[in-house]
């Protein structure tokens, strides 16, 4: 059997001042990611820089091709929807196990 394992880091740029301004934003974004995509989400660097976040989605699939396609939406998504955060970073890998 093989699976192949996809993560996607997102690197934003947020309007936050605070840690707990930024908070309030990433605590957003993480459950709206979570709840649409069923994918796992969490932060994941920069976590004490009030001005920066970077996520991490991930999720698993036996196809390479459809992991993929998961994460672009994911990152699509972030994009198209109006955040307060600005998209400064994008990386997408892939691992077969």
């Amino acid at each position: 059997m093989a699976a192949t394992v996809g993560v996607l880091h997102i690197r934003l740029a947020l309007p936050s001042a605070t840690l707990k301004e930024k908070r309030t934003i990433v605590k957003s974004l993480v459950a709206r990611l979570r709840t649409r995509f069923n994918a796992s989400v969490a932060e994941v660097a920069d976590l004490d820089d009030p001005g920066h976040a970077t996520l991490a989605a991930t999720c698993v699939s036996n196809d390479a091709r459809h992991a993929d396609s998961q994460l672009q939406a994911v990152a699509n998504a972030i994009q198209e929807w109006r955040l307060d955060a600005e998209v400064i970073g994008l990386e997408t890998e892939l691992f077969a196990v």
